[in-house]
């Protein structure tokens, strides 16, 4: 092939992600595996993750560019202007004309040869126009709310309908900032498995010339550089696990204390457990649920592999569940939009619409009265998200508890773990991450406690 396959892989990365049938972790996972060169396997991320960042400011760029709309031409096509007005735009260290080159040749590789004048003419109109081409302005500070959604929308490459409700509820300058987080390419927190100290892994990372120091947010996590998991040595993988520092405090906010019973309800793909039991010290019962085969699988292996001692178990969590009353904590990181996370997964704010979150509450309000049968009298359930939004997070505990009165509200608690843990508990008690004042992805919990009799 004469197109270097990072580009051919990142296109068609691209295209899976637009129809629909996977995600763009999944699909870079797949892409990276037919990848022989280390190189090759970090451009595609670099090409498939950058583009989704930036994909609305790069379709207004585009647009100036060529006479046809970008929503009438072939799916093809729009992927490989795309990328290569990514490369154009972000990554200056690659020649224009080899870039413009592999545009012309990928629409032949991808079967639409007809479309190779249209794109090398619109591709050439953007290298010659560049500094020409105009992007809505920083608005100023009496600016509209019109002005202000164009710029976060256009400039800033998020979905009108998102950063107009970040707008409403946190003001420009705080929705900015989070924009900018999301289109950042994201720091790397991980964890031990336990069978080495944090120290350890910290120096013997650093002795593989990985830049690593431990994580400002959690006391027993490790911050790495962007793009510094490749680099590990496969020794040394063993002994860590990735989670994000946000992910992890959720998990530490659950309180777990040796000689508990502890279910895990929404577990895969298992790092939250893994918190859980190092909270439980080994002493006690953890159950790690989930639903899907696959999901239950990944779970199982992921637990296996760090040594977690946990009862693994297929559940439907949208149905009763065969347990009585007898869990001391019960754990729901529900499944939801994932709008918290869309620094680390971009497609996620093209693929969601506001018209999906009533859905997504249904779902979670009926997983979490299921949680609520297992709760013993006395007992802890913590419901979380890795949704920035109402209507998947306090909306459906105040839902929830309208229609459960055996449960009240209690402040969430961080854990000793967790520097500064009251700086993430918010006035109504519940816990929540924010990418413009934490530097973390936005994750939400709250503590419902079952009253002793009820």
């Amino acid at each position: 092939m004469s197109v270097a396959p990072a580009r051919f892989a990142a296109v068609n990365v691209l295209l899976a992600v637009e129809r629909g049938r996977t995600t763009l972790a999944a699909e870079i996972e797949r892409a990276r595996r037919d990848l022989e060169d280390a190189r090759d396997r970090a451009l595609v991320i670099e090409l498939a993750t950058g583009t989704l960042r930036w994909q609305a400011r790069l379709d207004a760029l585009l647009a100036q560019c060529s006479r046809r709309p970008l929503d009438n031409i072939a799916p093809e096509v729009r992927a490989i202007v795309r990328v290569s007005a990514y490369q154009l735009d972000h990554l200056t260290r690659i020649p224009a004309h080899a870039i413009l080159n592999d545009a012309v040749e990928l629409t032949r590789a991808l079967g639409t040869p007809r479309a190779a004048g249209f794109v090398n003419a619109v591709l050439r109109s953007f290298v010659r126009r560049r500094a020409k081409l105009s992007l809505p302005a920083r608005p100023p500070a009496d600016a509209d709310a019109k002005a202000r959604i164009s710029y976060l929308a256009t400039t800033m490459s998020h979905p009108a309908w998102l950063v107009t409700r970040w707008l409403d509820r946190y003001g420009f300058d705080a929705t900015e900032r989070w924009c900018e987080f999301n289109n950042a390419t994201p720091s790397m927190s991980v964890r031990s498995t336990g069978r080495l100290g944090v120290t350890d892994i910290i120096a013997a990372l650093q002795a593989a010339g990985i830049d690593a120091h431990p994580a400002p947010h959690v006391a027993d996590a490790i911050r790495l550089a962007p793009g510094a998991l490749g680099r590990i040595p496969g020794a040394l993988e063993a002994e860590i696990l990735v989670q994000d520092e946000a992910s992890q405090i959720l998990a530490h906010s659950v309180g777990a204390q040796p000689g508990e019973r502890v279910l895990d309800l929404c577990a895969a793909p298992g790092a939250k457990t893994l918190v859980l039991s190092q909270d439980l010290d080994d002493r006690g019962l953890l159950v790690a649920a989930d639903y899907r085969r696959s999901r239950v699988r990944l779970l199982a292996a992921t637990l296996e592999r760090m040594s977690v001692q946990a009862a693994v178990v297929a559940l439907d969590a949208r149905r009763p569940l065969p347990f009585g009353p007898v869990f001391d904590r019960v754990f729901v990181d529900a499944p939801c939009s994932g709008l918290g996370v869309v620094s680390r997964d971009p497609d996620l704010k093209w693929a969601r619409e506001a018209s999906e979150l009533p859905a997504f509450a249904r779902a979670q309000t009926t997983i979490l009265r299921s949680a609520a049968d297992a709760v013993r009298p006395g007992g802890t359930l913590v419901y979380a998200t890795c949704s920035s939004e109402p209507e998947e997070n306090e909306r459906v505990v105040e839902a929830f508890r309208g229609a459960d009165e055996r449960f009240s509200r209690e402040r969430a608690v961080p854990g000793p773990l967790v520097r500064n843990g009251p700086s993430f508990v918010d006035a109504a008690g519940h816990l929540r991450t924010l990418p413009f004042r934490d530097g973390l992805d936005a994750f939400f919990a709250a503590v419902l406690v079952r009253r002793k009799g009820a």
